[in-house]
């Protein structure tokens, strides 16, 4: 059977309205989740799902993604106002970046903000500085 640390997992705080604690989802494996009161906790009981999520698989005969195939491309497309547009290509000449570089690090760091974890931030800047 296919291990299900294998996978990569997202972790995200639960809001009091809904809990509270911790919640680990698997991209690749649409549905599969797990909570707790700590983030280890979430982890241990996302995997827990997750083995479960990919025995049921196995037995009814169904293929399961690999890791890290959990469809999305990387790209995307978006449309902004041409005075965004005009800022952005602005400041990324300053910084003396690609505008993709630019956008992709400012993402990163709403992200990161959003979430309260900046890490998330650093990981998807370094990766864009990386690709750039």
């Amino acid at each position: 059977m296919n291990d299900p640390k294998r996978y990569r997992v997202e972790l995200r705080p639960l809001s009091e309205e809904d809990g509270g604690g911790w919640l680990a989802t698997f991209p690749d494996l649409p549905g599969c989740m797990g909570d707790g009161e700590s983030p280890a906790a979430a982890i241990e009981d996302g995997y827990q799902a997750a083995r479960a999520w990919l025995r049921v698989a196995e037995e009814s005969g169904d293929r399961f993604p690999e890791p890290g195939a959990g469809g999305e491309s990387g790209r995307f497309v978006a449309r902004v106002p041409k005075s965004l547009h005009v800022r952005l290509s602005a400041r990324a000449a300053t910084e003396g970046v690609s505008m993709n570089t630019l956008v992709v690090s400012l993402l990163a760091e709403g992200m990161g903000v959003r979430s309260g974890s900046a890490g998330l931030g650093k990981e998807a800047t370094d990766e864009a500085r990386r690709t750039g």
